[in-house]
C-alpha cells in the first residue's frame, strides 16, 4: 500500500532522479551564495547590471526550489515510473551546474 499523504519517499527514485536531486540542491546552495554576493555589491555599488544577476539568481533558485518540491510531491513518481525521466532531469541539472558554477568562479575572482 502507497503513501496517502501525497508525497514519495526518495528511495522510489532510480539513481539518476537521486543524483538529479542532489545536484538540485548543490545549484541552490550556489546560487544563494551568488545571489548573497551579487546583492551585497548592488548595496555598495547601484549598478542595474547587479540588480539583473541578483534577480536571476533569485528565479533560478525559485526554479530549483520549486523543483525540489516536485520530486518529493505525488508528480515526483514519474521519474520512478519512466527511468528516462530521472535521466533527462540529471542532464539538465548538470547543465546548470556547469553554468551557475562558471559564474561563481568569475564572480568569486
Amino acid at each position: 500500500m502507497g503513501r496517502t499523504d501525497g508525497w514519495v519517499r526518495p528511495m522510489a527514485m532510480g539513481p539518476p532522479a537521486m543524483a538529479g536531486v542532489a545536484v538540485t540542491v548543490l545549484n541552490s546552495l550556489l546560487l544563494a551564495a551568488l545571489a548573497g554576493v551579487w546583492l551585497k555589491n548592488y548595496w555598495r555599488f547601484r549598478s542595474s547590471m547587479l540588480l539583473g544577476l541578483v534577480t536571476f539568481s533569485v528565479v533560478l533558485l525559485v526554479e530549483h526550489v520549486v523543483a525540489l518540491v516536485f520530486f518529493f510531491s505525488r508528480m515526483g513518481r514519474l521519474y520512478s515510473m519512466d527511468p528516462l525521466a530521472g535521466q533527462v532531469v540529471l542532464g539538465m541539472r548538470l547543465l546548470t551546474l556547469v553554468a551557475v558554477s562558471a559564474l561563481a568562479v568569475v564572480t568569486m575572482r
